[in-house]
C-alpha cells in the first residue's frame, strides 16, 4: 500500500478518516468543474430566455439534441478513467499514455460519425412530431455549434486523464475560465450588449464552439507545460495506432456510452412528449431540467472522483479500500442529494423564476407548470445521483456491460412506460412524465449498487 501511496498520492489505508479526505479531495473539484461546466448551459438557458418562449424552447431541443449525441460518445472518455487509474497505481506510465491516446482517437472518429446526424436535425426533429419554426431555429443553432462536438470529447478524454493522475483541480480552473467567457460573450453576441452585435441564438452557437475549441487548448498547454504530466508523453508519436488498446477503449467504453444513452435519451424523448402536450410544457421542462441537471452535478462529479478511487484500489488489489471508498461515496451524495431536494422543495417558484422574463405574456403559463415540476424534481435528483453513484462505482472495477442492461430495464422498461402511461391513459400530463422517470431512477440505483455490493464481496479478502 506504502508504494501504490507513494506513486499515486492517495492514501488506500483503512482509516474511514482517510478515505472521507481523499473522496472530497478529488470530488470537490470535479464537482466545482461539473458545476461550472453546468454554469455554462444554464446560462445559455438564461440568456435565450430573453428572446422569448419559441427560441428558449428550440435552445432545450437543441441543447437535448446534442447532449444526446455527446454524451454517448462520452462513454469512451469515460474509459479512460479506470484504465488510466489502475494503470497509474501500479506505476505503469506507458498503459497510461495508450489509454489517452486511444481514447482520443476513438472520440475523434465518433464525432466525424455524428456529423451528418447533427446537419440533419430538423427534418428528424420536425419528424418526432415538434412544431417546424421551433425545430428550425434548433436546427440553426446545431449546424455551428455542433462542429464544437471533437474538442468538446477531446476535452473530456484529457480530464478522465487528468482525473486519473490525481490533476483534476485544473479541470476546474479551465472550466471557470471557459465559464467567464462563455457568459461574457453569449450576453454580448445574443442580446447585442457591450459593443457585439445581436446575433440571437445564432451568436450563442458561435459562442457554444467558441469555448469548446477553448476548453481544449488549454487542457492541451497544460499538460504539456508540467513537467509531472509531460513525462507521460501523451502527443508524441500521436499517430502511431495501438490496437489492442484501440479495442479496450471501445470495449469499454461502448456499454458505458449505451448506459448514458440510455438514460440521456430518456430525457430527449420527454422533452419530446412535452412538446406534443404544449410549448409552454415544454419550456417549464427545460426550466426543471435545468435546475436538477444542477444539483446532479455534485453527485457526478463524486461518481467521476469514485471512478478513480475503486480503479486504484482495484488496481493495487484494496477490497477493503473499495467498501470503505464506496460507503464514503455513497453517504456524501445521499446527504447532498437530501439538502437539494429540500431546497427544490421548499422554494420551487424561486428557482424556477430565474430562467424566465416576467414580461412576456406567457411568462405565468411557463412559471405555473415550471413551479410543479421542480418540486418533483427534487424527489427525482436525489434517486439520480445514487444511480449515478452505483455507476461510477461499477466503472472503476471495469464492469459494465452488465450494468448496461440493468439501465435500459430501469430507464426504459420501468421509467419510459410509467412515464407514458402517467402522462397521457392516466391523464396526469407533465408531471406524469416526471414521476416516471423517478420511479426508473429508483430501480436503477438499487440495482447498480445492489451488483457492486455483490460483486466486491465475491472478490478475495485482502492479503
Amino acid at each position: 500500500m506504502t508504494e501504490v501511496a507513494e506513486r499515486t498520492g492517495v492514501a488506500l489505508g483503512p482509516g474511514w478518516k482517510s478515505h472521507v479526505v481523499e473522496t472530497l479531495a478529488l470530488g470537490l473539484p470535479l464537482i466545482g468543474a461539473q458545476l461550472a461546466q453546468n454554469g455554462i448551459h444554464v446560462t445559455d438557458i438564461v440568456i435565450i430566455g430573453r428572446l422569448g418562449t419559441n427560441e428558449l424552447a428550440a435552445m432545450v431541443l437543441a441543447a437535448q439534441f446534442y447532449f444526446t449525441i455527446f454524451i454517448f460518445g462520452s462513454g469512451f472518455t469515460a474509459a479512460v478513467v479506470p484504465l488510466a487509474a489502475q494503470a497509474f497505481s501500479q506505476g505503469d506510465v506507458q498503459h497510461v499514455r495508450r489509454a489517452v491516446r486511444m481514447g482520443l482517437w476513438v472520440v475523434f472518429a465518433f464525432s466525424a460519425l455524428a456529423m451528418p446526424l447533427i446537419y440533419y436535425a430538423e427534418p428528424v426533429l420536425v419528424a418526432m412530431g415538434q412544431d417546424r419554426h421551433v425545430s428550425a431555429l434548433a436546427a440553426g443553432y446545431l449546424h455551428i455549434a455542433g462542429w464544437g462536438m471533437f474538442p468538446a470529447l477531446a476535452f473530456m478524454v484529457l480530464r478522465s486523464f487528468l482525473s486519473a493522475v490525481g490533476k483534476a483541480g485544473f479541470v476546474l480552473y479551465v472550466t471557470l475560465v471557459v465559464l467567464v467567457v462563455n457568459a461574457v460573450f453569449a450576453y454580448g453576441l445574443v442580446l447585442g450588449h457591450l459593443g457585439m452585435p445581436a446575433l440571437g441564438m445564432t451568436g450563442a452557437a458561435i459562442v457554444a464552439l467558441s469555448v469548446n475549441i477553448l476548453s481544449f487548448v488549454l487542457t492541451i498547454w497544460y499538460v504539456q507545460a508540467v513537467p509531472e504530466l509531460r513525462r507521460f508523453e501523451i502527443f508524441v508519436r500521436f499517430w502511431r495506432a495501438d490496437r489492442h488498446m484501440l479495442a479496450e477503449v471501445f470495449s469499454l467504453g461502448l456499454p458505458i456510452g449505451l448506459t448514458i444513452l440510455a438514460e440521456v435519451s430518456l430525457f430527449t424523448v420527454a422533452s419530446l412528449l412535452m412538446g406534443w402536450i404544449g410549448t409552454a410544457e415544454l419550456a417549464a421542462h427545460g426550466i426543471a431540467l435545468q435546475c436538477s441537471s444542477l444539483a446532479f452535478m455534485i453527485p457526478l462529479g463524486l461518481a467521476q472522483a469514485a471512478t478513480v478511487r475503486i480503479g486504484i484500489a482495484a488496481g493495487a488489489n484494496d477490497r477493503e479500500g473499495m467498501i470503505r471508498a464506496a460507503w464514503v461515496v455513497v453517504a456524501i451524495s445521499a446527504g447532498v442529494a437530501l439538502i437539494g431536494g429540500l431546497l427544490f422543495a421548499a422554494f420551487p417558484s424561486f428557482f424556477a423564476g430565474l430562467f424566465l422574463d416576467n414580461s412576456k405574456e406567457d411568462a405565468a403559463a411557463v412559471l405555473g407548470f415550471a413551479t410543479t415540476f421542480v418540486m418533483v424534481a427534487g424527489a427525482f435528483q436525489m434517486v439520480d445521483g445514487l444511480q449515478a453513484i452505483g455507476a461510477g462505482l461499477l466503472r472503476g472495477i471495469k464492469d459494465t456491460r452488465i450494468p448496461m442492461i440493468l439501465a435500459l430495464i430501469s430507464y426504459w422498461a420501468v421509467g419510459f412506460v410509467l412515464a407514458y402511461m402517467l402522462a397521457f391513459p392516466l391523464g396526469f400530463g407533465g408531471i406524469g412524465i416526471w414521476l416516471g422517470f423517478v420511479f426508473g431512477l429508483l430501480a436503477a440505483s438499487i440495482l447498480l449498487l445492489g451488483r457492486f455490493a455483490i460483486l466486491v464481496r465475491r472478490m478475495p479478502a485482502n492479503p
